[in-house]
């Protein structure tokens, strides 16, 4: 019990320490360049953050989440398979594939793949 306690403690104090290092260490100015620089959707930092927003980036920014979470739901399919009835397994894994090309035509039809107009 109190072996416990003294190694959580221990642990405390040096991550404690660690923290403080780093923080020390790594000061930074406050006009640095890459907080003076654009960010990634082309808005300005220092501006208000009231301004109108990209209707064509928002929709691509949704279009990635959409595939990344797609990609974290087909990648344990995989994993699934070999524990699992084989034709339950093929129905649904046919079914979710399925959902997501009639995605993807739709918002090919619509036109939101075209990074460029």
């Amino acid at each position: 019990m109190y072996i416990m306690t003294i190694m959580t403690f221990c642990i405390m104090i040096l991550s404690s320490i660690i923290m403080t290092l780093a923080s020390i260490i790594s000061k930074k100015s406050i006009e640095d360049r890459e907080k003076c620089s654009p960010f990634e959707c082309g808005f300005d930092p220092k501006s208000s953050a009231r301004l109108p927003f990209s209707l064509r980036f928002f929709l691509i920014a949704v279009i990635f989440l959409i595939f990344d979470v797609e990609i974290a739901l087909l990648l344990p399919m995989t994993i699934i398979m070999l524990s699992s009835n084989m034709k339950s397994w093929f129905i649904i894994s046919f079914i979710f594939l399925i959902i997501l090309l009639i995605g993807l035509y739709h918002e090919w039809n619509q036109g939101s793949l075209e990074w460029a107009s």
